[in-house]
């Protein structure tokens, strides 16, 4: 159940992301709305996902690194926005140390 709540708040913290991209600076009462509301409920799911048992910084990493990830593939697709040769190893050297944190503790 734990990784439900932290996949809920990876999926609304997205929600509230793009919503802020699309509020354009909060002048916006629809997207500043959702935005407020995504994040909001982001951090209520990850309490969750910490009530749950998963440890913080386990749980922060991965919600980072998927929302980093996935919000810079959106960027790509949807806003057409540029990455870097850089900023794809990055992204993946990201990834790799939220993997590093969660098969940390299997030893």
């Amino acid at each position: 159940m734990k990784y439900l709540f932290l996949l809920g708040a990876i999926i609304s913290e997205l929600i509230g992301a793009i919503a802020t991209r699309q509020s354009n600076g909060f002048t916006k009462l629809i997207p500043s709305c959702i935005a407020v509301f995504g994040v909001v409920g982001a951090y209520y799911l990850l309490s969750l996902s910490l009530k749950g048992g998963l440890s913080i910084g386990v749980a922060y990493g991965i919600w980072a690194a998927l929302g980093i990830s996935i919000l810079a593939i959106i960027g790509v697709f949807f806003f057409k926005e540029n990455l870097t040769f850089l900023q794809i190893v990055g992204i993946g050297f990201i990834i790799i140390g939220v993997l590093a944190l969660e098969l940390g503790k299997i030893s």
